[in-house]
């Protein structure tokens, strides 16, 4: 504050001098809509199985929210209950490897473990609209003369009765005498009105077909002694139950009630219950998968994090040296043939002795190599992860992060070895992905920190030759999925 206060009055003693040289050639310029506007955006991880267009299970982990000025952890930013990152209806962007690959709609959010997750649902891209082709119209050419056209064309047939002057009528088809085996509709007359020739006339209630069957409304009890008399008496008949005041049910109004805790039943759909919780993931299942998700209040262009070798020579001997490193970390890396004794070997041993063959490299299981390009233009960051197999202090991880030198050698900036033994004192290093946590268009390597109970998650900047954690969340429980029985 004392800073604002103090650069404000050396504006605006600035502004009074307007003769000084320094103001001349420094113009300041102020935005009020750019201070005012504040840059947040979320970060976090997706986690599902299944299918990716239809998973089974997911949740998302809240990880960072950058305010504009500092990283925030997004498990407890603004909780009200829930986190900021977790509201109702915030929209995330999946990335993999900088590009958008779909979508996750935060629905709810709940505690697990004592960490907050978020669910929702998982929506792919939109697919493109497919253009229209649209053909030009068929001209409509008008004939002049219907002989000379092929098209067939239907004429209306007058009848006799239509005016013979008409403006439709161009053919002289007034003066042909009417088909006289044509069919012709007559609309029939009510009793009031007189009946055309060749109809009877006479009472309209009785039908002029004496075999045309005639539909009676049936008498009701009601009626006189003569229509009651014509039905049949032994001919069951359905009477209507009369209410009796005892059997009628009734109820009073209970708008005067003074009762402020009484449920109310209304019709329709309630409006306050929240959306249902989906099918959630439970627990770390071997086949879980993880993808960035990405949360920002303005749209900015796609960053993609891939980084383009000069030559595939080079990556080729970059993979191997680093690998090289990792068996050394882990050590799988065989050691030195010990020098054979001095004896005096004649000239034709020498020539048949035949030099023995390096034994092949130890097998690095799951391993995951990736070279990112953390800036536009910057050098290549290569992130490898393996481990070993066994059980117990037996199986050993390693996480390398290195770079090229100046030399064409592997600098290692990051290195991460433990083993299986002892993940609660030293999780291994997982590697998620990069992202832009701070929309500088700078990538951070998101990695997680996972143990044996307990996992978190960091953020590290690469930048001059050396690797620094810029953020790390708080740690989570891990839980343990129900156990089922099969």
């Amino acid at each position: 504050m004392r800073l604002i206060l103090k650069w404000g009055t050396v504006l605006a003693f600035a502004e009074l001098l307007g003769t000084l040289p320094v103001a001349a050639q420094y113009p300041v310029q102020s935005s009020k809509s750019n201070q005012n506007t504040a840059e947040v955006r979320a970060v976090g991880v997706l986690e599902w199985t299944g299918d990716q267009d239809h998973p089974k299970a997911s949740r998302l982990i809240p990880v960072s929210v950058y305010d504009g000025a500092e990283l925030q952890d997004g498990g407890i930013y603004l909780a009200r209950p829930a986190p900021l990152a977790l509201s109702s209806e915030v929209e995330y962007e999946l990335k993999d490897n900088g590009k958008t690959v779909g979508f996750f709609d935060i629905d709810n959010a709940g505690q697990v473990q004592g960490s907050w997750v978020g669910f929702g649902r998982w929506k792919p891209l939109p697919r493109p609209k497919p253009v229209a082709h649209t053909t030009p119209s068929a001209s409509k050419e008008v004939w002049a003369d219907d002989a000379q056209s092929d098209h067939p064309v239907l004429h209306r047939k007058h009848n006799s009765g239509d005016a013979s002057g008409s403006d439709s009528d161009k053919g002289g088809s007034s003066g042909q005498a009417p088909d006289p085996d044509r069919p012709t509709l007559h609309k029939k007359d009510s009793g009031n009105s007189s009946t055309d020739s060749g109809t009877a006339t006479g009472d309209s209630s009785t039908p002029s077909d004496p075999d045309r069957p005639t539909l009676h409304k049936k008498a009701s009890d009601d009626d006189s002694a003569s229509s009651s008399g014509s039905t049949e008496p032994d001919r069951p008949r359905l009477k209507k139950k009369s209410q009796s005041t005892e059997d009628v049910a009734y109820v009073d109004s209970v708008s005067t009630l003074s009762d402020p805790d009484r449920p109310t039943l209304k019709r329709g759909k309630s409006t306050e219950s929240g959306p249902g919780i989906g099918p959630t993931l439970m627990g770390l299942p071997p086949d879980m998968r993880q993808v960035v998700a990405v949360s920002d209040a303005k749209s900015r262009p796609e960053h993609l994090w891939s980084y383009s070798w000069a030559s595939p020579d080079d990556e080729a001997k970059m993979k191997a040296s680093i690998e090289d490193l990792a068996r050394s970390a882990l050590g799988l890396t065989p050691p030195a043939p010990a020098p054979a004794p001095a004896h005096k070997t004649t000239t034709s041993a020498k020539k048949k002795a035949n030099p023995a063959a390096p034994p092949a490299p130890a097998p690095l299981l799951d391993e995951q190599f990736r070279v990112f390009e953390l800036a536009y233009g910057s050098g290549a960051t290569m992130v490898l992860s393996a481990h070993t197999d066994g059980t117990g202090a037996k199986e050993k991880f390693v996480t390398l992060v290195a770079q090229p030198d100046l030399y064409g050698n592997v600098l290692v900036l990051v290195k991460n070895v433990t083993d299986a033994a002892h993940l609660d004192d030293k999780p291994r290093m997982r590697l998620v992905d990069a992202v832009d946590a701070m929309a500088d268009n700078r990538g951070e390597l998101l990695f997680e920190l996972r143990g044996e109970t307990q996992r978190q998650f960091a953020l590290y900047r690469v930048l001059r030759g050396q690797a620094d954690r810029l953020f790390a969340t708080g740690p989570g429980g891990i839980e343990t999925a129900p156990a089922t029985n099969e």
